[in-house]
């Protein structure tokens, strides 16, 4: 086992990388002041919900557990307040920990229920997707979707621990593997020239889930985005910078209605357009662009967008959460492993840019 910490002052924590760690009750029980409410999802929790039962229960936890239904339609008011009933069906106090266990949407929804139930209580992330274990368990940012927006109501409310057992990702579908990689990509061409030079050359040995290459990935991002919170809890500067290829993503998932294309496919079409619209300023050498796309490209993840009209990608980009004064603002790249957050850009090169990458429609 690996543990890195992010640094929040009181509210620092640890995040642990290992395998089999989901069953290290003395993990667990640091976290725990009475009960624990292991919150799941249909299919992760007939998977490693009897084991983390056992290890939450050996480290003195009553235990209730509540699967929710799969997918992201699953982060909305409705099952929100389904996991409320749950809680209070069980007439859970605030010494309940709550315990995620599951990906990005499992995490992002049990945070945000743990931050408003009886005015916020405790959780822990066991994160068991790969884009979970490098990006959405690490950070604090919780949240639900609306049907203008991707994750526009939620809270920041930061775990108590990240146990990640990449073990978990042994029975991770293709698919999600792949849409996990995409975070992977982002850490190194937003922030680290290495660490994506470091994925070129293992590219390779992470779609065969080689367990040295996929830790090395997951701690390596985990470093960054630790590094990155601890500077800028509340986005407020640098942390938007974690946010590459996301203002064309969360249009692409807004659009498709959140679930036809998954979080990390986004991002990956996403990156795509944020690197050409780089380069089209000036900014990224055109090489540099091609290594994305083309290392995008070897992950298995969409590099082009789907076939939206001009005035859905206007609207869904307008409410993007980095706009400020009435404008977008894009992530972009002027180096790899360079971010910059960018306002200013003239609507007609960004209508250029997508029109380039779309698709002919058939």
């Amino acid at each position: 086992m690996e543990s890195l910490r992010v640094a929040l002052g009181s509210r620092s924590y640890p995040i642990h990388l290992g395998a089999g760690l989901i069953d290290r009750a003395e993990l667990y029980a640091p976290h725990l002041r009475g009960t624990a409410a292991i919150l799941s999802n249909e299919v992760v929790l007939p998977l490693y919900g009897a084991r983390l039962r056992k290890a939450l229960e050996a480290a003195g936890a009553r235990v209730t557990e509540l699967a929710l239904p799969d997918g992201e339609a699953a982060k909305s008011w409705q099952t929100l307040d389904l996991v409320f009933d749950r809680l209070l069906e069980a007439r859970l106090g605030r010494d309940t920990t709550i315990v995620a266990l599951g990906g990005g949407v499992v995490g992002d929804l049990a945070g945000f229920a743990a931050a408003t139930y009886q005015r916020d209580i405790a959780f822990v992330q066991v994160p068991t997707t790969l884009l979970a274990q490098v990006d959405s368990s690490v950070g604090g940012k919780t949240a639900i979707n609306h049907a203008r927006g991707k994750n526009m109501v939620g809270a920041f409310h930061q775990p108590v621990a990240v146990i990640s057992d990449v073990a978990t990702l042994d029975t991770l579908p293709e698919r999600e593997l792949r849409a996990g990689l995409a975070e992977v990509i982002k850490h190194g061409a937003a922030l680290d020239a290495d660490f994506f030079s470091w994925l070129e050359a293992h590219m390779d040995e992470l779609l065969a889930r080689e367990r040295a290459a996929l830790v090395h990935a997951v701690r390596r991002s985990c470093e960054l985005k630790a590094a990155v919170v601890a500077e800028d809890e509340r986005e407020t500067g640098r942390r938007a910078l974690l946010n590459l290829g996301h203002t064309f993503g969360h249009a692409i998932e807004a659009a498709t209605g959140f679930g036809s294309w998954l979080h990390g496919e986004a991002v990956a079409a996403g990156m795509v357009l944020a690197a050409e619209l780089s380069t089209r300023i000036g900014l990224l050498e055109r090489p540099d662009a091609e290594r994305i796309a083309r290392l995008i490209a070897r992950a298995g993840l969409p590099t082009r967008p789907p076939a939206l009209a001009r005035s859905q990608w206007h609207e869904l980009m307008s409410i993007d959460k980095k706009s400020a004064a009435g404008r977008v603002r894009f992530v972009l790249l002027e180096g790899m492993g360079r971010a910059k957050l960018q306002a200013g850009i003239d609507q007609r090169l960004v209508d250029e840019v997508i029109a380039a990458a779309t698709p002919p429609s058939l």
